[in-house]
């Protein structure tokens, strides 16, 4: 099904890849396979390659081509189901449950419980091997999010990501102690420059990311806190506050080697998704949802507690 992308002023001399790949919550590599494949036209039905610059005003044609089988296989794997109804699905996922399939993660993803759950009920957008996933959260943070039934529901859902206009807190365990009770912490998000499986405070090829904390409860060499997201980049919250030297306590890729917290149990971040609020993109009535705080994380807050 084809739409047409409205380009906005803003956009005058950007590249048409870049550009559409954010309109449309796809990969820059997603845009450019279209337009090899000829499906993305001007208003006047001329193609448009990967190099194009924008003017700015103009209008383009995208028709992705219609979404193949997915390849992963459903399984019967229990799903936490907070809110359900016929174009989206609200789930709280558990610590260690990887999101989609990928290299090392196979199966055993909450997409493979999706597709048990769903069948064929589940928006294309996200390809082969994410259907139905409008975003995501870490292996090792659990917490609330949004899975797509349709495409309908996904666009309207990710028009809302672009625009941080969701209601998105989390809760965290952090090493030490922050200077201030609450704050801002806004500092640009992008790709290490060295390791690329990484996350960086940077400047170059970044995106604007802003984080809003709250103290919840102090203990000795470790916080409580509350994180309200304005941006959704990845690894954010991990990234800010290891950039405040306060990392989130088990993120042995942010905290570093020393991780006193094993001793209980805790493996990875703990770091969880409370919070989720959105504008139903069908019905256009506004849905919140919380999510009580899990064994695990209970665990840390007694132990630090002692």
């Amino acid at each position: 099904m084809s739409e047409t992308v409205y380009i906005d002023l803003a956009a005058a001399g950007e590249r048409a890849d870049r550009v559409l790949a954010e309109q449309l919550s796809v990969t820059r590599a997603t845009v450019q396979k279209w337009m090899e494949q000829g499906l993305v036209t001007d208003q006047n039905g001329r193609l448009l390659s990967k190099n194009t610059r924008f003017v700015g005003g103009e209008s383009v044609v995208v028709s992705p081509p219609d979404p193949v089988p997915c390849e992963a296989v459903a399984q019967d794997i229990p799903l936490d189901v907070v809110y359900e109804d016929d174009d989206l699905l609200v789930v709280n996922k558990p610590k260690g449950m990887v999101v989609h399939p990928a290299a090392g993660n196979p199966d055993g993803t909450l997409v493979n419980a999706l597709l048990a759950h769903c069948g064929d009920s589940l928006s294309g957008i996200g390809g082969v091997t994410r259907p139905g996933i409008v975003h995501r959260i870490d292996k090792d943070t659990s917490g609330l999010l949004i899975v797509a039934k349709n495409d309908a529901a996904h666009q309207g859902l990710a028009e809302q990501i672009k625009e941080h206009s969701f209601t998105r807190e989390y809760e965290a365990v952090i090493v030490g102690h922050l200077k201030e009770h609450s704050g801002t912490i806004n500092a640009p998000i992008g790709r290490h420059p060295v390791d690329r499986k990484k996350m960086a405070i940077t400047d170059k090829n970044s995106k604007n990311a802003v984080t809003h904390y709250t103290v919840l409860a102090e203990y000795a060499g470790y916080s409580h806190v509350r994180l309200r997201l304005e941006t959704g980049r990845t690894h954010q919250i991990r990234v800010h506050m290891a950039s405040l030297g306060q990392p989130v306590a088990g993120d042995a890729v942010y905290g570093g080697s020393r991780q006193p917290l094993q001793s209980i149990g805790l493996q990875g971040q703990c770091l969880h998704a409370k919070k989720i609020g959105f504008i139903h993109p069908v019905t256009n009535e506004y849905l919140e949802f919380d999510s009580a705080l899990p064994p695990y994380f209970q665990k840390v807050l007694t132990h630090i507690a002692k």
